[in-house]
């Protein structure tokens, strides 16, 4: 389903992306505005009570991070450089935007919710940090229930629709959310377990009879 949700979204993004390379536009930059976007409009409307217009114009931000990978694939090559800036980019406007909505949480009374968003940042912020860790160590840590995409769509989602007045929106989404991300983090535990043993087994020495 994201797959499809990709290839319906890189239709918009792979001409923008083509059009800024063609006027000398750096994806880094691109990456960078979108973060400082997110941020922006994250913190400054969610936290005072404007979900429904927090979450579309975080929406539009977040697609920056597609518009700069459209731009390396127009440019035909990226960098080592551009690869950990967007990594980074990307757990800062993670965090910004699960702060927001713990924020709104707690100022609005609804301190259990508060805890659903907390473990949403945190659990997020593990989720990627074991991948970049195990990857820095040779081994595997992909996949798992809950990955970035799933994390932004579910939180903004039901971010927008709790700002629209449906019941429950946000509580669902952010419980569902916490359950999945915790349990995405002991899968990436599980398979640098495993992408360690293999390593290990490969690695030790045959004896011979």
């Amino acid at each position: 389903m994201l797959n499809l949700f990709r290839a319906h979204v890189g239709r918009v993004t792979d001409p923008v992306g083509r059009w800024l390379v063609a006027r000398g536009v750096p994806p880094d930059a691109v990456t960078v505005a979108g973060t400082v976007g997110t941020v922006a409009v994250a913190v400054a409307f969610i936290p005072r009570g404007h979900l429904f217009l927090g979450a579309f114009l975080t929406t539009v931000f977040v697609l920056f991070d597609m518009i700069d990978g459209a731009m390396a694939r127009a440019r035909g090559y990226s960098t080592l450089f551009g690869a950990v800036l967007d990594s980074t980019c990307d757990r800062v406007a993670d965090g910004a935007l699960f702060a927001a909505i713990t924020w709104w949480c707690l100022a609005s009374g609804q301190q259990a919710l508060g805890v659903a968003a907390l473990v949403c940042l945190v659990a997020g912020q593990v989720i990627s940090y074991v991948k970049a860790r195990a990857e820095g160590a040779g081994l595997i840590a992909d996949g798992g229930l809950v990955e970035r995409p799933e994390r932004l769509i579910v939180a903004l989602v039901g971010t927008g629709f709790e700002g629209l007045g449906i019941p429950f929106a946000l509580a669902t989404g952010l419980w569902l959310l916490a359950a999945g991300s915790v349990w995405t983090v002991g899968q990436r535990i599980v398979a640098v377990h495993r992408s360690a043993r293999d390593v290990e087994r490969a690695g030790s020495p045959k004896t011979s009879t």
